[in-house]
């Protein structure tokens, strides 16, 4: 699929009931909401997922790999989708297994469809926010990354709210060298403020660091 028409986000569903299957497939696609269906978290897992904002909509219990058993899979695989766990079986332990582990949302079928609709949008907003801020701080890493490493210093003892004067002692370089590496610090990590440059130092943990 080609750029152009790939959909903005999309809702996974993995359940083995051939009837849930279609029921799910007709509310979300009557809300215009992208969907595919997969029978197995095995069969999810080798598809190749399209980079955009998605949510995952798992029954609990599935042959072979659970529901359960799948989310640990793709936490240890690095894989961040948002989850919405479905059952026919009202197992408190397991709902609270599933929630501990960041699941979004538990429902026991029958379910209603606007809780249905109300968990996928909240977990698609999930997925765009925390996308939103990886790319974000990706940005923000290249520009870090271009800093030299009295720079790099510079900027770790600003965010600590020390002076030009304190940095110059702690560095033993003059107050007028610190104002310049200063300078170039707000230049290339383009903070508009000191505000701004302790914020993006605070995202990228530089102000935990210690010289």
């Amino acid at each position: 699929m080609n750029e152009k028409n790939q959909p903005q986000h999309m809702v996974f569903v993995v359940d083995d009931d051939e009837s849930m299957q279609v029921a799910l497939t007709y509310l979300f696609r009557s809300m215009g909401l992208p969907v595919k269906v997969f029978s197995s978290a095995t069969e999810l897992f080798k598809s190749k997922l399209p980079d955009i904002p998605s949510c995952l909509v798992l029954d609990i219990r599935l042959p072979g790999v659970s529901g359960l058993e799948f989310q640990d899979v793709l936490a240890k695989a690095g894989i961040r989708i948002p989850i919405i766990f479905i059952t026919g079986h009202g197992d408190i332990p397991m709902s609270v297994k599933a929630m501990k582990a960041g699941a979004v949302d538990f429902l026991t079928k029958p379910f209603r469809d606007q809780d249905m609709l109300d968990a996928v949008t909240r977990a698609l907003d999930l997925d765009r926010k925390r996308r939103e801020g990886e790319t974000a701080t990706s940005g923000l890493r290249t520009r870090f990354e271009s800093l030299t490493p009295r720079q790099s210093e510079v900027l770790t003892l600003v965010t600590q709210g020390l002076m030009n004067k304190q940095i110059a002692g702690v560095l033993n370089v003059s107050e007028i060298t610190v104002k310049i590496h200063r300078g170039q610090v707000m230049k290339k990590m383009e903070a508009r403020s000191l505000a701004e440059l302790v914020k993006m130092a605070e995202m990228l943990g530089v102000s935990r660091k210690t010289l």
